[in-house]
């Protein structure tokens, strides 16, 4: 069986020794980078499975490295594990592209699970209604789900999983309420403060694919959640 590759990149040497053997008792096999340029170039040589990844470190911080990971792999499953949680580390964490993050100091037992839900969710995608041939219109776009792709006017938008199982819930209520506990359930298995704020990052970048069409419109609800609404 082949162990999980994970990319862990901490400036904490005895800590980051401490990580990597209890992972490796399990089913992973870990590598450690103590910077972010060397984080970055052990990603490009080694492709990992998922990222663990601090956000102060020397050379390059954990921000400027998550982006430049996200430049190359939408979809490799990447956690920050940090002391630093402020409200503005945890959206700027997002906005860079992590799927979850966790606070230092942590139980081992919590990081595991947390992997293996990233991991898991990473390799069975969701599940739609759509045969993989099948195509949805919405304005002037057509989605997708299956090659998570969102193109118009020969332009092809490359979706990230997260992207796509939330177009989807969005699109199976079409003009009605996208209730905002339902989809954090559903895509994060939680509803709490990061998962919330991890959906709205995702509702902008959804909106801003959207933005050349009029026609089409993804509307907050205050307190509730989100509708897409579709103009005739």
């Amino acid at each position: 069986m082949n162990k999980i590759k994970v990319l862990l990149v901490d400036d904490e040497p005895v800590l980051a020794a401490i990580i990597k053997e209890s992972l490796e008792m399990r089913e992973f096999t870990v590598h450690i980078a103590l910077n972010g340029i060397d984080g970055w170039n052990q990603f490009k040589e080694l492709r990992p499975d998922i990222c663990v990844i601090d956000v102060v470190l020397p050379r390059k911080d954990g921000f400027a490295l998550v982006s430049e990971i996200r430049l190359v792999d939408e979809n490799v499953p990447v956690m920050f594990l940090t002391a630093r949680s402020e409200t503005e580390n945890v959206i700027r964490g997002l906005e860079a592209g992590a799927d979850d993050y966790m606070k230092k100091p942590f139980s081992m037992e919590e990081l595991v699970l947390r992997l293996k839900v990233l991991l898991r969710r990473r390799s069975y995608g969701f599940n739609t209604r759509l045969d993989p041939s099948e195509e949805i219109k919405i304005g002037r776009y057509v989605f997708n789900a299956r090659r998570l792709e969102l193109s118009w006017n020969r332009e092809i938008i490359q979706l990230s999983q997260r992207e796509a199982e939330l177009l989807q819930l969005l699109i199976d209520v079409k003009n009605s309420l996208l209730d905002r506990k339902t989809a954090l359930i559903k895509l994060w298995g939680k509803d709490d403060f990061f998962s919330a704020r991890s959906m709205d990052v995702y509702i902008t970048r959804i909106r801003k694919y959207f933005r050349p069409d009029t026609s089409v419109e993804i509307v907050n609800i205050r307190g509730k959640g989100y509708s897409l609404l579709e103009h005739s």
